[in-house]
C-alpha cells in the first residue's frame, strides 16, 4: 500500500506540523464601547428612538452574519454540525476555523492550519463535530481536532493524483475521489483502504451516499454518473454519458430521485435503481451547475460560474428565484447551517456570505409557469439576494411584488377575454 498512516503527537508537533496563531479580532470602533461579554442589551421597545440618540447603542443584531473576508480563495467551506462554527479550505492548502454570530463585529477566528502542501480542495466534519477531514491537491488525508486545531491522522500519499472529493459515510469510513478517476473507500480505524476502484475516465467531481449507507454515487467530468457498492465492496456500473462534465450529485424525494448537476447548466435527474438513463432533465438559465445542495426534499440550492445561488424545485420543475449572489465570481461550494436557517458560500471573490433561508422549506411551488417578469431578473428570496443593502433591498422587494401583482392582473385579464 502506496499509502502511510501517520498519528501525530500533540505534544511533539514539528517545525512542519506547526500552527499558526490565529490573530485576534479587531473590533469595530462603533462596538468597542458595547457591553462586556455575557450581557444582553435590553432596549425597550416601546421608547422612542429619538430619546436614545444620546445613548451608547449595543451591538447591531443583524438578519445574518457579516461576511469573512479570506486571504485567499477559498475551494471549500463546511459547517458544524450542532455549533455555530465553520471551516474552510483555501487555495494555499491552509484550513481556517471560525465562529460565527448574527451580533455585528462577533464573528471570530478561532484557529488556522497549515498542515497541506498544496491547495485544500474539501472539508467535512464528523457527525459528532470532533473532528474535521480535509483532501488536497498534495494527496493527502487529513483528520484534525476540531476544538484545538492540531492534526491527528495522516494519510500521506492517499492516490496516485490530486484529490478531489471526499464524503463521510459514517464515524469510520471515509470515502475520496481525485482527479483521474479513482474512488478510494477507507477504514480509518485501520488507515487503509477498503476499496480502490478505477472506472471514471475523469476526475470525481462529487460523491453521496444512500440512508442505507450501502450505495456510493459519483459524479465525473467524464460525463458519467457510477454506483458502487459498500457492503459487497464492488462497482455496480456507469450510467449513460451526458453532455459535458457532471459536477455534483445529490439525492431528493426521500432518496427516490437522484439529482446531477452539470458543466451545461442542466439539471439531470435519474429514478432509484434507475441509474443507467435519465428520467428526466431540466435546464438552467445559468453558466454551470458546479454543486447541489438539497434543503428539503423537494427543493434545493444550486451554485453556478455565474455567482448566482437559485433556488431549485424538484417536480415541477421550477427556478423559485434567487438565494444571493457574488457579483461576477464563480461559487466554489454551499454549506447549510446546523439549524437550517443560514446557507454558506464561499467563491472567488475571497469572501464567505451568509444567506437567510429559513423561510425556504415553507415556499410552495404551483403547477402551472407564472409568465416571466419583463425584466427577466429572478425573484428575490433574500434581503440580499441582488445586492448587500438593506436599504435598496427593501425597495426591490416591494418592486418585486409590484411586479408580481401587475402579472397577475394581466393573467386574470387574459383569463377573462
Amino acid at each position: 500500500m502506496a499509502a502511510t498512516t501517520e498519528h501525530v503527537e500533540v505534544a511533539s508537533e514539528s517545525s512542519e506540523t506547526e500552527q499558526k496563531e490565529a490573530p485576534e479580532t479587531t473590533q469595530d470602533p462603533e462596538t468597542s464601547d458595547s457591553e462586556p461579554a455575557g450581557s444582553e442589551p435590553d432596549p425597550d421597545p416601546d421608547e422612542d428612538e429619538d430619546e436614545d440618540a444620546g445613548e451608547p447603542q449595543g451591538p447591531r443584531i443583524r438578519d445574518t452574519p457579516m461576511d469573512l473576508q479570506l486571504e485567499a480563495i477559498a475551494n471549500t467551506v463546511a459547517l458544524h454540525p450542532t455549533r455555530d462554527v465553520l471551516a474552510c479550505g483555501d487555495v494555499d492548502g491552509d484550513v481556517y476555523a471560525f465562529s460565527y454570530s448574527c451580533t455585528e463585529g462577533e464573528n471570530r477566528e478561532l484557529w488556522s492550519s497549515g498542515h497541506h502542501l498544496k491547495s485544500c480542495r474539501q472539508l467535512r466534519f464528523t457527525a459528532d463535530g470532533e473532528k474535521l477531514y480535509s483532501v488536497s491537491r498534495d494527496k493527502a488525508v487529513h483528520q484534525l481536532d476540531v476544538e484545538r486545531g492540531q492534526l491527528v491522522t495522516r494519510i500521506r500519499g492517499a492516490h496516485g493524483a490530486p484529490i478531489n472529493s471526499l464524503l463521510l459515510v459514517d464515524e469510520n469510513i471515509v470515502a475520496t475521489g481525485d482527479d483521474g478517476g479513482t474512488l478510494k473507500v477507507w477504514d480509518m480505524r485501520k488507515g487503509t483502504a477498503i476499496m480502490d476502484l478505477k472506472h471514471h475516465e475523469d476526475y470525481i467531481s462529487d460523491i453521496t451516499v444512500d440512508q442505507a449507507k450501502r450505495i456510493l454515487l459519483t459524479a465525473s467530468g467524464d460525463g458519467t454518473m457510477g454506483v458502487f457498492n459498500i457492503k459487497r465492496r464492488r462497482f455496480e456500473l456507469l450510467s449513460e454519458y451526458q453532455s459535458g462534465d457532471l459536477t455534483s450529485v445529490a439525492l431528493m424525494k426521500r432518496g427516490k430521485k437522484v439529482v446531477c448537476g452539470s458543466s451545461e447548466g442542466t439539471i439531470y435527474i435519474f429514478n432509484w435503481n434507475g441509474f443507467g438513463a435519465t428520467s428526466d432533465r431540466f435546464a438552467l438559465k445559468a453558466e454551470s451547475i458546479d454543486q447541489i445542495l438539497p434543503i428539503t426534499d423537494s427543493i434545493m440550492c444550486t451554485a453556478s460560474t455565474d455567482g448566482y445561488i437559485r433556488a431549485v424545485n424538484l417536480l415541477p420543475n421550477r427556478v423559485i428565484g434567487c438565494i444571493g449572489q457574488h457579483v461576477g465570481e464563480p461559487i466554489e461550494e454551499l454549506a447549510k447551517s446546523w439549524d437550517s436557517r443560514f446557507l454558506v458560500s464561499c467563491a472567488q471573490d475571497q469572501l464567505i456570505k451568509f444567506w437567510d433561508i429559513s423561510s425556504l422549506p415553507n415556499t410552495t411551488v404551483d403547477e402551472y409557469r407564472k409568465r416571466k417578469k419583463k425584466n427577466g431578473r429572478m425573484k428575490s428570496l433574500t434581503k440580499k439576494a441582488h445586492g448587500d443593502n438593506d436599504f435598496f433591498s427593501g425597495l426591490v422587494e416591494e418592486t418585486e411584488k409590484e411586479e408580481e401583482e401587475e402579472q397577475e392582473e394581466e393573467e386574470d385579464d387574459s383569463d377573462s377575454d
